[in-house]
């Protein structure tokens, strides 16, 4: 693609004129001749001296005083959002693989009073239970399997192997990565006298709202009665336990391997980063942030604040406490050092005395 083309498209501005053809898009470390890059983030201004990119996506407005020391010439694509920008020349260059073709596969299985939408693409060996409902132009990859009574919305893209438990609802725009299940029982035992466990019936569903994306291999547990509702706009990671009864507020984004118990209800625009713990039966404000590996033992009350550790600290005073455990091992060095001291001292007062 010429970078004309790439000018045009971005409505950008150049500060060298160049027509060079444009072969790849990479990062700006690793970008070679005749490739594209982006720089979004201060911490790799460096690399603007160092990179063979032939073109970079950089701010509008804003200089770059690493330039005076390359010593080839870059062009420079001046745009609002650089990161936005490559973005959007990701899906010119790579393309998304091809939708899976419409119209219901063979071997595929559905209950004949299952409704099925327009222009819709069902795969090889998918399930479809009794009285389902499928939006149009939604795609159900192979051997995904849909209980009864599931609500899926339109233009929803449910992959391989997913498993959709009984009358759980899906909305629209809804993307499920493989291996996911929604809606399998929650984790309720209730102890016996004798030692033993008795179920706790897990008679809810789970509800996931329009425009929300969940990874690879996460567990969306069914609440025990009610809803475990994941809210408008959120995104979740791979490998995610979502327990019963769980609200997961709009626009919330939620990192690998965290773990939420529950009836804990999360507020929107949050960020929950990897491995993060929360216990059950609390609530997180809107725009909290919890840093990775961060254990949550009690509500969060006050919004926009981060918090890390375990138990979870709001941040500014974690690190004053992760920089005082930093200084321990030096401290105890010198409270031995006291201690002898201290312990000549009293050891000459008492010849003194004698």
């Amino acid at each position: 693609m010429k970078l004309s083309q790439i000018i045009k498209l971005l409505n950008a501005e150049a500060d060298l004129r160049s027509d060079i053809e444009i072969k790849h898009l990479a990062k700006i470390e690793e970008a070679s001749e005749g490739d594209i890059t982006f720089l979004s983030n201060p911490k790799y201004n460096k690399f603007l001296v160092t990179t063979n990119a032939s073109a970079i996506l950089v701010a509008k407005n804003v200089e770059y005083k690493e330039l005076k020391d390359r010593k080839s010439p870059i062009v420079l694509v001046r745009v609002e959002n650089p990161y936005i920008a490559f973005l959007k020349l990701i899906e010119f260059f790579y393309p998304n693989p091809a939708p899976l073709r419409k119209g219901i596969h063979d071997t595929a299985v559905i209950s004949p009073d299952a409704k099925i939408g327009k222009n819709v693409a069902i795969g090889a060996n998918v399930f479809i239970g009794n009285r389902c409902i499928i939006g149009d132009n939604t795609e159900i990859w192979h051997n995904a399997v849909l209980h009864d009574d599931v609500i899926i919305g339109s233009n929803t893209v449910i992959y391989s192997n997913v498993s959709i438990r009984e009358q759980c609802k899906i909305g629209n725009n809804v993307i499920i990565h493989s291996g996911t299940v929604i809606g399998s029982d929650g984790f309720g035992f209730a102890p016996l006298p004798d030692g033993r466990y008795e179920k706790i019936p897990q008679r809810g569903i789970v509800v996931i709202e329009d425009d929300v994306e969940i990874g690879s291999n996460c567990s969306i547990d069914r609440a025990t009665l009610g809803e475990t509702r994941i809210c408008r706009g959120a995104k979740l990671d791979n490998l995610i336990q979502i327990a019963h009864n769980v609200v997961v507020g709009e626009n919330t984004v939620i990192a690998a391997q965290t773990g939420i118990s529950g009836s804990t209800r999360i507020g929107k625009n949050c960020v929950l980063a990897g491995q993060v713990g929360l216990v059950g039966h609390i609530v997180i404000a809107d725009r909290t942030t919890i840093a990775a590996q961060s254990g949550i033992s009690k509500s969060i009350i006050e919004e926009g604040k981060t918090y890390f550790g375990y138990p979870a600290t709001e941040i500014s005073e974690m690190r004053r406490i992760v920089a005082a455990k930093r200084q321990l091992p030096k401290l105890l060095l010198e409270v031995e050092e006291l201690k002898r001291k201290i312990k000549t001292i009293e050891d000459n007062l008492k010849k003194d005395n004698k």
